[in-house]
């Protein structure tokens, strides 16, 4: 059994026959089509948080000290970093609808990288908080990255596809926090280079990855299943296209066998191949709500329920992972910045693992109860336990290394599972709120950065309000009924 599953991240996918969707992630095959949506997806999203946090490694010492910089600006540039991403992000959406997630995602990743280049002649304070905000821009690119896998991965795995992308797209976060003093490090000690210009041509690399990450997308993926952005309705209209001849497809006399699901019984597999071949795919393409559907969805209160506290799990992730090195640094000097940052950079890493991990034990929990109400307890515990470990870590502002690495690594586990759970529980509420909850992930980053600011150094204070809020918004927020009575 174990066998058999590992095969289908390694085989060309079997799809479904009339939209064409895989029905399983061949997440090892960026040969095949959908393999290669979903490597340019997460890979994507990934380097694309390595340009967006590349300044917060550096800013620990290097950065910092060359420009003469305050506390202050060094908070109100990740201020304007933060809040870049949250104005690009209303734009995004319609911009997919218009577009197509592909052509947005690599005109996004081509949009940071020449502020990311420029950030070689930034002389003062002001010049970076500029850079920073345009750099930005990057952020916006988890929109396009999991509208570009819903188009690609069916029903049955598209949650997975969604959460591996977008969890290995976080920890690009971690990864830019270990490359970015060791390439400054590198360039000092083995080019001999001052560190006036070492930290500006260490921009080089990111600019060059994401434009090469944004090339691929463009010249070896696809649109959609069915081929162009603007063909994709054609579908729906009965004029299906000729598959892929590189995909294994559907044929008459074959779909019992070919389309099982191996979690089915032979029984309800027949029955699933059966109502796929007939049904027509209504509510597979990505399309705009009207204007009173959009007002029904963010007025209520169970997207109130989503949004506030995904505000604080992946807006707390956003703050702190801009501070996290320069905190390690203040309680523990002789580290240095680049010891620090490989610290720091544990906690983006995590992602890889725990992101996804809140959404499918959330899965697993659904499977077992067919309770949304189960799957909303399991989120509303990760965001409160979330802030408990943020008030152990502030209240304590521990000053031993293997204290401090282990509560963080704990706030890692239950802040980046809950983002994950928070997705999970979206389909069975509105699923066209997804947007709008992931939307208000970078407000609440803002939100935080600002408390960051006011409190300067002083870490610690800001991580226990934090916490206090997250435990509150949760808590508060629990008794909502995780569906809507009358939809």
């Amino acid at each position: 059994m174990l066998s058999t599953k590992l095969r289908y991240l390694v085989r060309s996918p079997e799809v479904n026959p009339i939209t064409l969707k895989a029905r399983s992630v061949p997440v090892f095959n960026p040969i095949d089509r959908y393999g290669r949506v979903f490597f340019f997806s997460w890979l994507g999203f990934m380097v694309a948080f390595l340009s967006w946090y590349a300044f917060p490694p550096l800013l620990t010492i290097s950065i910092r000290e060359d420009l003469k910089m305050t506390q202050a600006d060094v908070a109100n540039s990740n201020i304007v970093a933060l809040l870049a991403t949250f104005l690009v992000r209303l734009v995004t959406g319609p911009l997919c609808d218009r577009y197509g997630p592909r052509y947005v995602f690599a005109g996004l990743l081509l949009c940071g990288a020449v502020p990311t280049a420029l950030a070689t002649t930034v002389k003062n304070p002001m010049g970076l908080i500029a850079i920073r905000f345009f750099v930005g821009i990057l952020g916006g690119t988890f929109v396009p990255c999991q509208v570009w896998c819903t188009g690609f991965f069916d029903k049955n795995v598209v949650g997975t596809a969604n959460a591996l992308a977008g969890g290995w797209g976080n920890a690009g976060g971690g990864i830019t926090y270990f490359v970015m003093p060791a390439l400054f490090d590198a360039l000092v000690h083995s080019q001999g280079l001052t560190p006036h210009v070492a930290w500006r041509v260490a921009f080089v690399l990111p600019f060059v990855i994401v434009t090469a990450t944004a090339a691929g997308m463009l010249l070896l993926c696809d649109d959609t299943p069915t081929g162009k952005w603007a063909d994709r309705h054609l579908v729906i209209e009965g004029l299906p296209p000729t598959p892929p001849s590189e995909v294994a497809t559907l044929h008459p006399g074959e779909s019992k066998e070919r389309y099982k699901d191996p979690e089915k019984s032979p029984a309800e597999s027949i029955l699933q191949a059966r109502s796929t071949e007939i049904d027509l795919p209504r509510g597979e393409l990505v399309a705009a709500p009207s204007f009173r559907k959009t007002l029904q969805v963010a007025f209520s209160l169970q997207t109130l329920a989503l949004a506030v506290p995904y505000a604080c799990s992946f807006g707390g992730e956003l703050a702190i992972n801009s501070i996290i090195g320069s905190y390690y640094y203040k309680n523990f000097p002789h580290l240095g910045q680049t010891l620090s940052g490989r610290w720091a950079a544990m906690f983006g890493l995590l992602n890889v693992l725990f992101r996804p991990a809140g959404g499918i034990i959330g899965d697993i929990i659904y499977k077992y109860t067919q309770s949304v109400w189960c799957k909303k307890l399991w989120l509303c515990f990760l965001g409160v336990v979330m802030g408990v470990f943020q008030l152990a870590i502030g209240l304590s502002d521990p000053h031993h290394q293997p204290t401090m690495f282990g509560l963080v690594a704990g706030l890692a586990f239950f802040m980046d599972a809950s983002n994950g759970a928070s997705f999970a529980v979206v389909p069975h509420v509105f699923p066209s709120s997804n947007g709008l909850v992931g939307a208000t992930g970078n407000l609440g980053g803002v939100i935080f950065a600002v408390i960051f600011r006011h409190f300067g150094k002083a870490y610690h204070t800001s991580l226990w309000i934090l916490g206090v809020i997250s435990i509150v918004v949760n808590l508060g927020t629990a008794w909502i009924p995780p569906v809507p009575k009358d939809y």
